[in-house]
């Protein structure tokens, strides 16, 4: 019998507009990212009893991030991924983390181009 794999809250497809980019007309105008999120969360325990005091509250989760990337102006998606990461799992306490930011149009001909990362409590520090 194979190991169930944990539950999961994931928020898809977050638009934000942001200053990103390294390129000098990506610093004088925002872009929009794309943002897609993937946190645990024990769904047995919300579903046991229909509180959301029992669950990771994803609103909670977007309002952060958009506050946080609407306030940021990195060079790279890189950078802004891996510190959004920390951020999440300092501010609402859970294990791991996966993101993906993505910057429509960034390439011609491409629909678009970003990164995907992971980061657990051991990379807080």
């Amino acid at each position: 019998m194979s190991a169930r794999q944990p539950d999961k809250i994931f928020l898809r497809g977050l638009e934000v507009e942001c200053i990103i980019g390294f390129i000098d007309w990506e610093r004088r105008i925002k872009q929009k990212v794309e943002i897609d999120l993937e946190m645990p969360v024990d769904c047995a325990r919300a579903a046991r009893n229909d509180d959301v005091v029992d669950t990771l509250d994803y609103k909670q989760v977007a309002k952060r991030v958009i506050a946080f990337v609407e306030g940021s102006q990195f060079m790279l998606v890189e950078t802004m991924a891996h510190k959004m990461g920390i951020m999440i799992l300092e501010e609402f306490g859970i294990e791991w983390i996966r993101i993906s930011v993505n910057k429509p149009g960034a390439i011609r001909g491409s629909r678009d181009v970003g990164v995907a990362i992971e980061r657990t409590r051991a990379d807080l520090g």
